[in-house]
């Protein structure tokens, strides 16, 4: 097991703090996100089983046109998630469930990045139910996952039901900035998120 998340989640439970999917919009971060209760530690068990997901690499999304690298990140120093370093990566939440483990495994993405370049999330909000998505780990196996909602936050809504679940269930849930942008505060005014869960016998 992992020594670090050994130490790092038993201060995490119960607790709340802030994780924020970063926008980049002008020329920096803008933290964002809700506050999350009682991450569960059984996915850190979990990992030490043969067989189990390795490390996500890529995430693949037909029906919106994405095809992106993914890097593993955690949290700033202020207690937020963090997000990928440039707009067409995605950003796995590393001190989470691997996608296709039980749990809630999170992927955040960069949405309206600055000078209308491209960023990996734009076209987020067009999934639909039954859609499909794809994650590649780095063993080269590919998991299947099937959308079952897309929900809207508030910047400090919370959020626990994102990050944390208990029903023996592998989900991928997939988060972005939206709504308006605020130029004070340097930051969007909510958070989508698509809800998705793994194939039956994938």
């Amino acid at each position: 097991m992992n020594l670090r998340k050994k130490i790092f989640w038993p201060l995490l439970i119960g607790s709340v703090f802030g994780v924020g999917l970063i926008g980049y919009f002008a020329f920096h971060y803008s933290s964002v996100f809700a506050r999350v209760k009682g991450i569960s530690t059984q996915v850190i068990i979990s990992r030490e089983k043969a067989g189990d997901p390795g490390v996500p690499v890529r995430l693949k999304i037909p029906k919106i046109k994405v095809d992106a690298p993914v890097q593993p990140v955690g949290l700033t120093k202020t207690g937020s998630m963090d997000a990928p370093k440039t707009p067409p990566l995605a950003g796995w939440f590393d001190l989470g469930s691997r996608p296709g483990e039980q749990g809630s495994a999170v992927i955040d993405g960069h949405f309206g990045w600055k000078d209308g370049i491209p960023a990996v999330f734009d076209d987020l909000g067009k999934l639909q139910v039954g859609d499909k998505i794809y994650v590649e780990d780095k063993n080269g196996a590919t998991r299947t996952f099937v959308v079952r909602r897309l929900k809207t936050y508030g910047e400090n809504q919370n959020a626990a039901d994102v990050f944390s679940s208990n029903d023996g269930v592998a989900h991928l849930n997939l988060i972005t900035c939206g709504g308006k942008w605020n130029s004070s505060t340097q930051s969007y005014s909510d958070r989508l998120v698509v809800f998705a869960d793994m194939e039956p016998g994938v």
